[in-house]
């Protein structure tokens, strides 16, 4: 397992969380001008809800100027469904004219599990915000809640970074993405996850994304955090998609010799100025074909945190970086 951490930076400005009302903290100084940060907003377990927390910060800060937004834990008592939350910010979407960047559900493992977190549908982001250039979203499915990630099919036209980290991304959410019309999307990482936690996306879910037809701005694809990470490197291995990327990620899973040796065997990979595999169940004879391919056409490969793992004891698992 690995932590996640809450980002110190988001659409390239620096995160600044706002002081909620009746914070008894400092304010800062010189209060940062409305479009030199990303705003973080969040709700303490003893502080306001949302609705006062969304209130004080359009009072606080210009949203005409906004730029970025993330929005941290934001329930009071106990877990709530984002629902509320994603119908609020889009209802507000005039007010920020400026706005191209969104991260729903900044939160680390001592404020919730990623795979406890109560989503919702997050299809009315993208068509409040037809100018957003990036957004984020953590948490996914899970049988430890009733509320779920949903995704509609959308055509966006300024989308170009989307990207999903969950311990169990639905498979109904992997087909919605490759069902939508993103034709500026130049980065896209899928955290799969694992079946425990709804991660039940499999290769012919993906079959849209590996197409190369679909995404024709497409550079950085991630395909990572997942059960099936072998599976995934043997369709990746001639997949049309490869072709275009600049960056490939198939990292933080389970894979092993059987999808290093079918990546290394398969169409080549010399364009690519990255491939990321870290977290990773390569042996060492495989490990150091890809270092081979790193020192001789100068791609960078991360081969960081292997794990130890027994290929013939059939009873030993591998694990994703990241689950519950």
């Amino acid at each position: 397992m690995i932590d996640i951490d809450h980002p110190c930076s988001f659409h390239g400005m620096p995160v600044f969380t706002l002081p909620g009302p009746g914070d008894d903290s400092p304010p800062p100084a010189t209060p940062p001008a409305a479009d030199s940060v990303a705003w973080r907003l969040e709700c303490g377990w003893e502080g306001p809800e949302f609705a006062a927390v969304w209130q004080h910060f359009l009072e606080t800060v210009d949203p005409a100027r906004v730029r970025a937004l993330v929005i941290g834990p934001w329930w009071r008592d106990d877990y709530s469904p984002l629902a509320p939350v994603v119908e609020r910010i889009a209802s507000d979407a005039a007010r920020f004219p400026a706005l191209r960047a969104l991260f729903l559900a900044d939160v680390v493992g001592e404020e919730c599990e990623v795979s406890w977190l109560q989503m919702c549908d997050i299809t009315p982001v993208l068509q409040a915000f037809p100018r957003l250039e990036e957004l984020v979203v953590r948490g996914g499915g899970s049988g430890l809640n009733k509320e779920t990630l949903e995704l509609a099919p959308v055509r966006h036209e300024a989308l170009k970074a989307l990207r999903f980290e969950s311990g169990g991304l639905p498979g109904h959410i992997v087909r919605a993405v490759g069902a939508c019309a993103f034709p500026a999307l130049e980065r896209l990482e899928l955290w799969l996850g694992s079946q425990w936690y709804s991660g039940d996306a499999t290769v012919a879910d993906m079959a849209p994304l590996l197409s190369g037809g679909g995404f024709p701005r497409l550079r950085h694809l991630g395909l990572q955090n997942s059960e099936i990470q072998d599976e995934i490197a043997v369709a990746v291995a001639s997949a049309p998609v490869v072709a275009q990327l600049e960056f490939l990620a198939l990292s933080m899973g389970t894979l092993s010799d059987a999808g290093g040796l079918a990546l290394l065997e398969g169409q080549p990979l010399t364009h690519l100025s990255g491939l990321d595999l870290h977290h990773h169940y390569l042996g060492d004879e495989v490990m150091e074909r890809f270092r081979q391919l790193s020192e001789r056409h100068d791609v960078h490969v991360d081969l960081s945190e292997v794990d130890d793992w027994d290929p013939d004891d059939e009873d030993e698992p591998r694990y994703v970086a990241v689950s519950e």
